[in-house]
């Protein structure tokens, strides 16, 4: 009898035990699959938040989009995007974006995806860098990043080859171009001014098409003398640098009508300009020392009173008939100081 109830003792205890281990053995694996639960639902849970912000964001952006002359436009101002959201990639149909002073950072490397893009202006932001994937818009024409903090150019760019315009003006730092750009068979305006440059980049000369340019506010030493092969070119601007001299080669610029030099070190104007009839729009010599002191013979009308709007509209102090006075003055002076010298040699005889 006492082997029977000792048997039935142990027995009990081990059902017991078994009972326990297969009880705990359930609550922890119950656990577990609560934790998995509860693990995806905040998964999903987080998902769903993420996808509301951007359903958010893009109905934010679509607020942002009109309609000009036919063309989809995204306009953004005064309002802080320093970066861009991936959600634009559903408006890949915008053809301009307008982004202006929304303190910018980056251009993202998903602006490629914008292939009917025609204008990219992001002027007045904080943008660095230009992507390398600039180079995929080939339909783009005009890019405009004037005052950012641009230093570097990538040669990608010179894939665009559709681009007209390209402004980078008051970037500060940058002071090169890759010499790629030249690619650029089509850029007719092009604006480096208040830039860091000390010489016009030699692809500038080489642009064919080029009809514009603003390298004003530079550091420029000298032009090159090679500069009348920029045979398209009617405007340039070159007020505010370091010029000391200019090329006799300018003269051969047919096509330039409009030439600022105000500000310069300048000394002298080459008599070889004076053949220059195609500026007749705007010619400007202000503020430059001069090595003669010429004045131009003021105007009276015929009553012998001075017609002041003549003066000032029409005549401008330092403009062509301002150079042309100079240069006749020039070689008054020249030829009277070879008189003088003709005159007091010895007579050999």
């Amino acid at each position: 009898m006492v082997g029977v109830v000792a048997c039935s003792s142990v027995s009990s205890i081990k059902a017991l035990w078994e009972t326990r281990i297969r009880r705990v053995q359930e609550e922890q694996q119950e656990a577990e699959e609560q934790r998995k639960r509860k693990d995806r639902g905040g998964a999903t849970s987080r998902l769903s938040v993420g996808v509301w912000e951007d359903r958010a964001v893009l109905a934010r952006l679509r607020q942002k989009l009109q309609t000009e002359d036919g063309r989809l436009v995204l306009r953004i101002e005064q309002e802080e995007w320093k970066t861009l959201p991936g959600c634009l990639l559903q408006l890949s149909q915008v053809q301009e974006w307008q982004i202006h002073r929304t303190g910018l950072q980056k251009i993202p490397p998903f602006i490629s995806s914008f292939q009917n893009l025609l204008v990219l202006d992001l002027s007045r932001n904080g943008v660095s860098e230009i992507p390398k994937q600039i180079g995929k818009l080939t339909r783009l024409r005009e890019l405009l990043l004037s005052y950012n903090r641009v230093q570097f150019v990538p040669e990608e760019l010179s894939s665009c080859e559709s681009l007209e315009r390209l402004e980078l003006a008051m970037n500060r730092d940058l002071n090169q171009l890759p010499d790629q750009l030249r690619n650029l068979k089509k850029l007719q305006h092009l604006d480096l001014s208040m830039n860091d440059f000390t010489c016009v980049p030699d692809c500038v000369v080489a642009l064919p098409a080029l009809e514009w340019l603003d390298m004003g506010g530079n550091q420029l030493e000298h032009l090159p003398e090679d500069i009348h092969r920029m045979e398209t070119l009617h405007t340039l601007w070159l007020q505010r640098n370091q010029l000391e001299r200019l090329p006799d080669n300018i003269s051969r610029m047919k096509s330039l009508d409009t030439l600022v030099l105000s500000s310069n070190k300048l000394r002298d104007i080459p008599p070889l300009m004076e053949d220059m009839s195609n500026l007749s729009r705007f010619v400007n010599f202000r503020d430059n020392p001069l090595t003669l002191d010429v004045a131009l013979p003021s105007r009276r009308t015929e009553t012998g009173a001075e017609d002041e709007e003549d003066e000032e509209d029409d005549r401008e102090m330092f403009g062509r008939e301002f150079m042309n006075f100079y240069i006749q003055e020039a070689r008054k002076r020249a030829h009277a100081i070879l008189n003088v010298h003709r005159v007091n040699q010895p007579n050999e005889d």
